[in-house]
């Protein structure tokens, strides 16, 4: 097909977005199918209601469908929560003086694997970072070279068995066979970060409503991740607590009249809303909001500089950290996270889109743009010289792209 159909579904602990795009050209994306959901059953990235979860999943799915006019039948999927971890690792392998294949990077990535996993994980991702022929360093395509000895540096991230089998669970119920589970900053540092910024050395943050998800780029390849289960809806919980609201009506005020440092908001300004136990509004002061909201921020702030500390690579990140994720749509955040973390901070959202792209246009929707973007790399892995040092994607039954020819025909009307 000279134009594939990609799928992706986002889902969060606040939304769930099924994006259907064709592949335009060498990167361009057409959307032609979005289903928005409020996500239902999930916690901080994890299941906690399977019936309730595998419904919004099959919500969003079926509005994407409709708009798209195709049948999803297998999509890739994010993956976030407390249960993510990653450890490097590298894998050496004899090469007998010939040319390098293929065959013998698979080699030295299945040595890198040789790592202990407690049996209730499971590999997610391997990503190869660079290769050393012969006590050379610094090789990002070795495939045609020669040498005796090849070294490959790897980044494994894995995730509990059983939190990933209730979330393919979940999907499945709904109808869509899971292609691949993608960690949500490696999806959204397709969408947020340019080649440069990869080089020199970054940090993507995509604070979402139930988690924090970091990605340190350096060199450009991957050599942290982590997940940081704290996110906007603790915020939220925070107003609702403070001013004694309701949970929705919290979550309205933060979007609302919310504010990410104190001292910028005028005592002046109020607004007015119902208390509990109030029978008639009252005002609040939005200084006072931002109080409640900055001191939230904050403490994701310094959890996310305590992650960078302890990564080892704090002294590495000239471009410093790039925002992104639902929370960073609130005034303020980007002046806050510049004053905490002490490196140039900026806040990015997918550009460059075509098609039904009204509502995609915001930090919210990183991850869900990101993942189409990654069934683009699913393709390039599968080519004599992948992208980005090159990423190795577990796929749920088969290699990625192959996986993903398997149903592109179901997608057509």
């Amino acid at each position: 097909m000279d134009e594939p159909i990609v799928v992706g579904i986002d889902i969060g602990t606040t939304k769930i977005c099924t994006l259907v795009a064709r592949v335009e050209g060498e990167r361009n994306l057409r959307i032609l199918g979005v289903g928005i959901e409020p996500a239902q059953g999930m916690r901080r990235g994890a299941v906690v209601d399977l019936q309730a979860a595998s419904q919004a999943i099959a919500r969003s799915v079926e509005k994407a469908e409709r708009s798209s006019g195709l049948e999803i039948t297998s999509a890739l999927v994010s993956l976030a929560g407390a249960n993510v971890a990653s450890v490097n690792s590298r894998g050496v392998v004899g090469i007998a003086g010939r040319a390098i294949t293929q065959d013998d990077i698979d080699r030295a990535l299945d040595a890198a694997q040789a790592v202990a996993i407690p049996h209730a994980r499971e590999i997610i991702h391997v990503i190869q970072r660079g290769f050393t022929i012969d006590g050379e360093g610094g090789i990002r395509t070795p495939i045609g070279m020669h040498g005796y000895r090849l070294e490959v540096e790897a980044h494994i991230i894995t995730a509990a068995s059983a939190t990933v089998e209730n979330l393919r669970q979940c999907v499945e119920a709904a109808g869509v066979s899971v292609v691949q589970f993608v960690l949500n900053p490696l999806a959204s540092a397709e969408v947020v970060l340019n080649d440069t910024e990869r080089q020199m050395g970054a940090v993507v943050v995509d604070i979402g409503g139930g988690t924090t998800d970091m990605a340190i780029y350096i060199e450009g390849d991957i050599w942290h991740t982590a997940v940081i289960p704290v996110g906007g809806n603790l915020i939220t919980s925070d107003i609702a607590q403070g001013i004694h609201l309701p949970i929705t009506v919290a979550e309205d005020i933060k979007k609302q009249y919310g504010y990410a440092i104190e001292n910028d908001v005028d005592a002046s300004e109020t607004f007015s809303v119902r208390s509990f136990g109030e029978e008639k509004p009252v005002q609040v002061s939005r200084k006072d909001l931002a109080m409640i909201i900055e001191a939230r921020v904050a403490e994701i702030f310094d959890l996310v500089l305590a992650e960078i500390k302890r990564s080892g690579y704090d002294g590495l990140l000239p471009a410093g950290v790039v925002l992104t994720g639902g929370v960073c749509n609130l005034p303020g955040i980007r002046s806050l996270g510049t004053q905490i973390l002490r490196l140039p901070v900026q806040i990015a959202k997918p550009e460059n889109l075509f098609g039904l792209v009204d509502q995609l246009h915001s930090p919210a929707y990183s991850t869900s743009v990101g993942l189409l973007y990654w069934a683009l790399i699913m393709n390039d892995s599968e080519s004599p010289a992948p992208r980005r040092g090159g990423s190795r994607i577990r796929a749920e039954g088969g290699t990625g792209w192959e996986k993903f020819s398997r149903f592109l025909r179901s997608l057509l009307p």
